[in-house]
């Protein structure tokens, strides 16, 4: 692991944002999810999620998730993802969300 320094830290805006809507997106290589998340001030931004083993789609909307916004875009099939939803993977490499203890305003920025 490289060891980087708060200014490199603070780069990167880790926000809060919540899920407005969710598509299945077959096109993936993996199974996945095409997000729509509401980050606030800094607009509504469309991530493609690998979150398919713990979470349905009605899960999701409404839930507050954690996102890297200053990512440039990335071409994920036919789809482009505006930002990095964060997440961790459980003992069987499964991805479980990265999401606020309690409800915090959107695009809130991880301190």
């Amino acid at each position: 692991m490289e060891p980087i320094s708060w200014a490199d830290f603070e780069k990167v805006e880790l926000r809060v944002g919540t899920v407005v809507s969710v598509e299945d997106f077959p096109e993936a290589r993996k199974p996945a999810y095409k997000l729509a998340i509401d980050f606030g001030e800094f607009g509504i931004k469309k991530s493609s999620a690998q979150i398919t083993k713990h979470y349905t789609k009605e899960d999701l909307v409404g839930r507050q998730v954690v996102g890297v916004i200053n990512f440039p875009t990335k071409q994920i099939g036919t789809f482009m993802s505006e930002c990095l939803t964060t997440g961790f993977a459980d003992e069987n490499g499964d991805i479980v969300l990265t999401q606020p203890e309690r409800k915090v305003p959107n695009g809130s920025k991880m301190l």
